[in-house]
């Protein structure tokens, strides 16, 4: 049975799912939400997630919100062996800080982005200028690695970071000579 995933395509977070979902082999039954039209708002989507945002899923009985939740969880029920999401507690660790890092820093600083994608609004020069300090801060981190936490493997780190950095291709900020990393 497919895991029901309440989406939307613009949204980084969604696609880090789905890319997660994908990976493992995971079947889904994809649900649009139009965030424009409110159907986060709608009462029988504010049961399921009464922080109303995507992703969800609905996996049997169990419904989860947070993308880097949802990736985990995935990781940990389909594919507890899997590299995605290294079973070593160091390694994971990192994959972990990597994953909070996208959340609390990276993901900050792409709101104004999301705002001209969504809704037209010009972003600030200072938010112009955390994004690119955020994009500098990846390219340093990640620096002559060929993954974003340093392993060997492709990780969730990998794809949460991957989500969000690709909102600049809907975006002016196109630029990634200043980060070679990237």
């Amino acid at each position: 049975m497919p895991i029901d995933l309440y989406f939307l395509s613009i949204s980084p977070p969604c696609r880090a799912v789905l890319m997660t979902a994908k990976h493992l082999d995971i079947e889904v039954n994809i649900k649009i939400v139009e965030l424009l039209k409110g159907e986060h708002l709608m009462p029988q989507y504010s049961k399921l997630n009464p922080a109303k945002k995507v992703p969800t899923i609905v996996d049997g009985d169990l419904v989860l919100w947070e993308s880097r939740a949802i990736m985990q969880y995935l990781c940990n029920k389909y594919a507890p062996n899997s590299t995605l999401y290294p079973s070593n507690p160091n390694e994971r660790a990192i994959v972990d800080r990597w994953l909070n890092t996208d959340m609390s820093y990276f993901t900050a600083n792409k709101e104004a982005l999301v705002m001209k994608a969504l809704f037209g609004i010009v972003p600030t020069d200072q938010q112009i200028t955390n994004y690119k300090n955020s994009l500098k801060l990846i390219d340093t981190l990640i620096g002559n690695n060929k993954y974003v936490a340093g392993g060997e493997h492709l990780t969730i780190a990998d794809l949460s970071v991957l989500a969000t950095t690709t909102l600049l291709s809907i975006n002016d900020f196109e630029d990634f000579n200043d980060h070679p990393n990237l």
